[in-house]
């Protein structure tokens, strides 16, 4: 007889991923998943990752995958007689080459992500950068998901009109399927300033003013389900949270959140609880909630506490046979197939796997300290701004070069570099501008100004923009890591023989875990489904800054020198910026003594920062691994 431990264990000498190249999934210890009375999985910024992560085997399982698991899942709620709903809250865009390589944009992936039965879902920043994206979110992704999306505080400027509309319903009702709760929800995004002119977002603050809300939050439902755009820890929940519970005191409340690119739990109070899942499609989130009251038309609630759990599952088909109960052949629903099949053929159509470079370490965003050798940041800094971004014509003065770190996504890992790792790395427009001759003593401030904050960044100008997403409003635990394995944990597993752990080996006797989060939330530190060894994440600075052509420390003149015998400071400096900065380069300018506007500001090179990486990668390593 084959125990289940073997059994699972011996998948992951079979189990392959769904794209071609895409690496096995690795084994794990594996925490069951907990069921209630409803049940949400929820996805959130994934940014096009719909291929899976075809360098770290952890997380390369596909969306057609995906699609063949919330089947599954659904299939176990109706047996089990429970609901079962899930969720996406945005940034569905930007960040990987099947998105951002095709013209238009997402050629590819509004027909993949379609395919997803999906219940409720709502706009993320990502979509509202631009105003292509804008028009093909309004045009494509409603019209797909038409009675599930929300916009409760998003509206779409007709370009035919001009006339402004809600970019879709502002929130909707509904009954699930097996319970039979009256289930009310809404689906925000967080008090976002940068948007494209085609589309307006109305503080969450004045959108709960609004009529709709008022008649929404009085319409008494069994359960509140908030999606929304927003960080678990920034104030728009907060706000929401008050003013449901003031009209409603003892409802349970769900928030399904996103943006701030971390796992993450929140408890508001002991009827409302919030999930995020992390980023990229490395996660899927799981929250179940029992304990759900329902109300008749009439009934006034009555107190009585909700329970809620949670689950960040490793987007790993180890992980999702074991939490199905399938296996390898199994698992895979003919739907699911032929999702994968098209994301095959839409990353062959734009020939993602090209390779023009070959990494030769690890560089990191925020697994390695910056300045550090393994720092992405440090790469950039000293190796791609001095030699990449260059005006011939102003290549022999002193320059200032400043990059936001927000502006990076995501790691180089030794190996190919291709055509999709550009744009994992750095999947944006964004181009170089610069003033010309800015007195050195004013433009050595800005950097300052910049990874500092200060008076002169209150309100829209916060700095906190300019950071990775992870950074913004994350789990106050994300950047502490504990220094060991989780034994207790471990050893939970190890000594009940109907659960050993994935790839538990007995002839050694210790677990080999495959790096990964160990998150801590506000429910504990047991929320991740796989056991890892855990990852450091180092926090970064919100700009990086290189010094290019400054005088050297000797020359052959002796004026370069001051009197202790160092290179004296330029005179002036062209001070290059990538443009996103700009709103905030402007006045710290000002604030540092420079009288600047936005009429002394200049293209400085062609390309995008994107492209410009790629061609340093082409010049500067080897073309094979």
């Amino acid at each position: 007889m084959i125990s289940r431990f073997t059994f699972i264990a011996s998948l992951a000498s079979v189990a392959r991923g769904s794209q071609p190249g895409a690496p096995a999934p690795v084994a794990a210890p594996m925490r069951d998943l907990e069921w209630g009375q409803l049940n949400l999985i929820h996805t959130t910024d994934t940014h096009g990752w719909l291929s899976g992560h075809l360098k770290e085997p952890q997380y390369s399982a596909d969306w057609g995958d995906y699609v063949s698991f919330t089947s599954h899942m659904r299939r176990k709620a109706d047996e089990k007689g429970v609901d079962l709903l899930v969720i996406d809250t945005g940034d569905r865009v930007e960040g990987n080459g099947l998105y951002d390589a095709s013209n238009p944009k997402g050629k590819y992936t509004y027909d993949i992500i379609r395919e997803q039965d999906i219940n409720i879902l709502c706009s993320g920043n990502h979509e509202l950068y631009q105003p292509g994206s804008v028009d093909r979110e309004h045009n494509t992704t409603v019209p797909n998901f038409k009675h599930s999306y929300i916009a409760s505080n998003l509206d779409y400027i007709e370009p035919e009109t001009g006339n402004q509309i809600p970019q879709a319903q502002r929130y909707i009702k509904f009954k699930t399927k097996n319970q039979g709760y009256n289930v009310v929800a809404l689906g925000f995004i967080f008090n976002f300033e940068r948007n494209a002119n085609n589309s307006v977002v109305t503080p969450v603050e004045e959108a709960m003013k609004q009529e709709w809300f008022q008649t929404a939050i009085r319409e008494k439902p069994d359960i509140f389900l908030v999606a929304g755009h927003v960080g678990l820890r920034m104030k728009e929940f907060e706000q929401i949270f008050k003013v449901i519970r003031d009209e409603n005191w003892y409802t349970p409340i769900v928030f399904l959140g996103g943006h701030a690119h971390v796992r993450d739990a929140r408890k508001f109070d002991d009827n409302a609880f919030a999930l995020a899942s992390g980023r990229y499609f490395e996660t899927i989130g799981w929250m179940s909630v029992d304990g759900i009251k329902k109300k008749t038309a009439k009934e006034v609630s009555t107190e009585a506490t909700a329970t809620f759990k949670r689950r960040y599952i490793d987007n790993n088909l180890l992980g999702l046979y074991h939490h199905t109960g399938l296996n390898e052949t199994t698992f895979p629903t003919e739907h699911g197939r032929n999702v994968s099949k098209m994301i095959t053929k839409g990353r062959k159509a734009l020939k993602l796997d090209h390779s023009f470079g070959c990494a030769p370490q690890d560089l990191w965003t925020n697994r390695a300290p910056y300045p550090s050798e393994n720092s992405i940041f440090s790469w950039l800094e000293t190796q791609v701004l001095p030699k990449s971004i260059v005006n011939e014509e102003r290549k022999n003065a002193s320059r200032l070069a400043i990059l936001n770190t927000g502006a990076i996504r995501f790691d180089i890992f030794k190996g190919h570099f291709t055509k999709d790792s550009e744009y994992l790395i750095s999947p944006f427009g964004s181009k170089f501008n610069y003033i010309p001759d800015v007195p050195y003593t004013v433009a050595s401030k800005i950097i300052g100004l910049l990874n500092s904050g200060g008076p002169v960044f209150n309100g829209m100008l916060n700095t906190k923009y300019l950071n990775v997403p992870e950074q913004m409003a994350p789990n106050p635990s994300f950047f502490e890591a504990s220094s060991s394995v989780d034994e207790k944990t471990f050893r939970a597993f190890a000594d009940n023989t109907a659960q050993k752990p994935l790839g538990y080996k007995t002839e050694v006797g210790d677990p080999e875990l495959v790096g990964g989060y160990t998150t801590r939330d506000d429910l504990g530190d047991d929320g991740d489904d796989a056991v890892h060894s855990p990852i450091k994440f180092y926090a970064v600075p919100n700009c990086i800054q290189a010094q290019i052509n400054f005088p050297p420390p000797s020359g052959n003149s002796t004026q370069d020198l001051n009197a202790e015998g160092k290179a004296t400071d330029p005179e002036k400096v062209d001070l290059v910026f990538i443009d996103y900065v700009q709103p905030w380069i402007i006045p710290a300018l000002k604030f540092s003594g420079g009288d600047y506007s936005t009429d002394d500001v200049k293209p400085y090179v062609n390309g995008t920062l994107t492209d410009h990486i790629a061609g340093w990668v082409k010049s500067n390593w080897k073309r094979h691994c």
